[in-house]
């Protein structure tokens, strides 16, 4: 199913676009930031559901509702506004629309509206290409219950931060707390003997640069939203091999006197693209599409890298940050940028492939002495 969600405030948009993303499985979801823009996209596709602010820059989401009604009659159309008063209620009414919200919004009220709305699937299933292809056209939210656009967003200010700061904004992630608190009380970050007991003393503890890491780490980790077993089992892999070269990165990063986090942090985001390929098999999985035995690893081979870039323009990740993620798969032969070369010897080094001639190539440049207790393998 395909949503179009028409508002032009940035942080609103992406609320409800998470919103309508959780209604229903492979709900593809669209923003348009103007009723131009709108109007374009509607002309392009045909959408199933439209969620319209009703005062935008340059109109009224009603001109919009007015146009498609002129077309279609039963496609659900909800208006979210902030006026509340009953002659705009009857007002939004008397186009035809199929709810009104106002604002601020309850998020499980809009829910429940749209839940109540979409009752009925769509009939058909596409082949699986068109499917991944469809999705790569619209934002892909992973499946968990933190966002990890919205902890790239922290880590940018991350000097801005502090440990309370950090401690209220997370209050109600009790995944994310045990994680805190288990790694503040670990051998490498106790200091005083006594166990560290709240959110606030745990971020204090290991810093706002390492919690901020921990959290994007979590939510990284679609595993346990992902219903069809061969692809959990993938999920659960490629979020392994991740954490491995973050882990490797942050050795290593220690190892030459530079700060860890963002090494860490591109170790985590490495299997980025993987994480998306596998949320939208599952969505084709849950709407009724068979993926044949052994295909996963095919179709990942074929769309992870247009998934994994589609996210990185969506998260706005600088491009220093996708050059050390991009480190981690492939170097070029004439590659001199020591960040670069350290993530591709992370990479090879959380493989286990510490005694293939690359690594040991890549430690020579990096000026580090060479693993004495590995034994020495070709490639």
């Amino acid at each position: 199913m395909k949503a179009l969600v028409l508002e032009d405030d940035d942080l609103f948009s992406e609320l409800l676009e998470t919103v309508v993303a959780g209604v229903r499985p492979g709900m593809r979801v669209a923003v348009a930031r103007s009723l131009a823009e709108a109007f374009r996209k509607t002309a392009e596709t045909d959408y199933d559901l439209i969620i319209a602010d009703w005062n935008l820059p340059d109109g009224s989401g009603l001109d919009l509702v007015r146009s498609l009604r002129s077309d279609n009659k039963a496609m659900p159309i909800v208006i979210v506004s902030a006026r509340a008063d009953r002659e705009s209620v009857l007002r939004a009414a008397h186009y035809g629309i199929n709810g009104y919200i106002t604002k601020p919004v309850d998020v499980r009220v809009l829910h429940q509206r749209l839940t109540g709305l979409l009752a009925e699937a769509p009939a058909g299933v596409p082949p699986v290409s068109d499917y991944l292809a469809a999705a790569l056209t619209t934002v892909t939210q992973l499946p968990t219950d933190l966002n990890p656009s919205e902890i790239l967003e922290l880590t940018e200010r991350q000097s801005e931060l502090s440990a309370s700061q950090l401690a209220e904004r997370w209050r109600d992630q009790p995944a994310l707390t045990l994680r805190l608190l288990d790694v503040a009380n670990s051998a490498s970050f106790r200091r005083s003997g006594e166990p560290v007991e709240t959110v606030r003393d745990a971020i204090s503890s290991i810093g706002v640069a390492m919690a901020l890491n921990q959290a994007l780490a979590l939510s990284l980790d679609v595993s346990s939203h992902i219903h069809h077993p061969p692809l959990r089992t993938l999920a659960e892999t490629y979020h392994h091999k991740a954490l491995g070269v973050a882990r490797s990165a942050q050795a290593l990063s220690l190892r030459l006197k530079k700060q860890p986090a963002p090494f860490q942090q591109a170790g985590l985001l490495s299997r980025l693209g993987e994480m998306a390929v596998i949320k939208v098999l599952d969505e084709y999985s849950a709407q009724g599409g068979v993926l044949e035995d052994g295909v996963e690893k095919q179709l990942l081979q074929e769309w992870t890298a247009p998934f994994g870039n589609r996210l990185k323009v969506h998260w706005r990740l600088p491009l220093g940050q996708r050059e050390l993620i991009g480190a981690v798969h492939s170097l070029a032969s004439d590659c001199t940028r020591e960040d670069q070369l350290l993530m591709r010897a992370a990479a090879l080094d959380a493989e286990e492939a510490t005694g293939v001639a690359e690594y040991l190539r890549l430690l020579r440049r990096l000026g580090l002495k060479e693993p004495e207790h590995k034994e020495i393998r070709q490639p």
